[in-house]
C-alpha cells in the first residue's frame, strides 16, 4: 500500500468518533421507497424509479439525508476518508447492479481537500434482473461515512421491490440522473476539458470555460488503489483555466506510462468525464 493511501487512511481513522447505530425509524413505506435506515446523523433508504419503455433494466437509487453541516463521500474521497460500499448479495433476482455517482463537490478539511455531498444525494442504480419475467426485490448493505467536525462510520440495510412504475421519487432520482456526468471525448462539450499532457512527474489539464464560471476538476487512476492528489488550478499565461496535479500516489509496482485516467470536470450547471491514456 502507496504512502499516500495510508496517509489518507489515517486521516481518517484518527478522527472517527464511533459507529453509528441503525434503527428503522419509519413504521411505513411507499411503494417506491423503502424505510429509512436512521443513525444520529444520517439516514439512507432506497427509492424505486418508472423504467424506461421497452428495456428490461430497472431504475432505482440510494438516497442519503445528512444533518446539517455533515457530509459524505464520493466514490474517490480525496485526501482523506473512505468511499461507500454496496454490498446486493441478498437481492433477489438480480444479476447484476450498476451505480452512478452525481457530480460531487470538492470540500476543505484540516487533513486537506475532500470530495463528496452534503445535505442529501441520490445515487442512481440501474438493476438488471435476473429474470425480467419475475418480480425483483433489491436488499443493500451499505457502509458509508459521514463527517463535520469528526468523523463516523455508518451502517445502513433497506429492501424494497421494485415496481418498475412511476412513483412519488420518479422526479427526484430524474434530477440525480441528469447530475451524473457525461462521458465525452477531449474537447468535447461546455465547458470541456481541450487538453492533456504530461510535464514532468505531473499532469496539466486546460479547460475551455469563461472566466467567471466555477469549475473543479477531479482525476481518477486505473483502479481504486491509485491515490492521485486533487487537482489544483494553475496561473496561465495564456488566459486557459488550468489545473495540474502530482503523479503520486500509485499503488505498489504500477507505473504511470500507458495508464488510463478518468478526469471528471464539474461546473454548477453540468458535468462530464474524460477517459486519457497516458503516453
Amino acid at each position: 500500500m502507496t504512502t499516500s493511501i495510508l496517509r489518507r487512511l489515517f486521516l481518517f481513522s484518527v478522527t472517527v468518533a464511533a459507529s453509528a447505530s441503525l434503527n428503522v425509524v419509519s413504521p411505513t413505506a411507499a411503494a417506491d421507497a423503502s424505510d429509512w435506515s436512521q443513525s444520529q446523523y444520517s439516514a439512507a433508504r432506497l427509492i424505486a424509479g418508472s423504467a424506461p419503455a421497452g428495456s428490461t433494466v430497472l431504475r432505482a437509487g440510494v438516497e442519503v439525508k445528512l444533518a446539517s453541516g455533515w457530509k459524505t463521500y464520493w466514490r474517490y474521497p480525496g485526501d482523506s476518508g473512505v468511499p461507500p460500499r454496496f454490498d446486493f448479495s441478498r437481492s433477489q433476482n438480480v444479476a447484476s447492479v450498476e451505480i452512478a455517482w452525481p457530480a460531487p463537490r470538492r470540500f476543505s478539511d484540516p487533513g486537506g481537500d475532500v470530495i463528496g455531498y452534503k445535505g442529501s444525494v441520490i445515487l442512481p442504480l440501474r438493476v438488471k434482473p435476473a429474470n425480467p419475467a419475475e418480480p425483483v426485490v433489491l436488499d443493500v448493505k451499505l457502509d458509508y461515512a459521514i463527517c463535520d467536525k469528526l468523523c463516523v462510520p455508518v451502517e445502513a440495510s433497506a429492501r424494497l421491490a421494485l415496481p418498475g412504475g412511476a412513483g412519488d421519487a420518479d422526479s427526484a432520482l430524474a434530477a440525480a440522473e441528469q447530475r451524473v456526468p457525461r462521458r465525452l471525448a477531449l474537447g468535447e462539450g461546455s465547458p470541456a476539458i481541450t487538453g492533456i499532457r504530461r510535464d514532468g512527474e505531473r499532469v496539466v489539464v486546460d479547460v475551455a470555460a469563461p472566466a467567471d464560471m466555477a469549475v473543479d476538476l477531479f482525476a481518477e487512476g486505473p483502479t481504486e488503489e491509485w491515490a492521485l492528489p486533487l487537482p489544483q488550478a494553475v496561473a496561465s499565461p495564456d488566459g486557459v483555466r488550468r489545473f495540474a496535479f502530482a503523479l503520486d500516489g500509485l499503488p505498489g509496482g504500477a507505473t504511470a506510462e500507458g495508464a488510463t485516467l478518468r478526469l471528471t470536470l464539474v461546473s454548477p450547471g453540468q458535468a462530464a468525464e474524460v477517459m486519457h491514456t497516458l503516453p
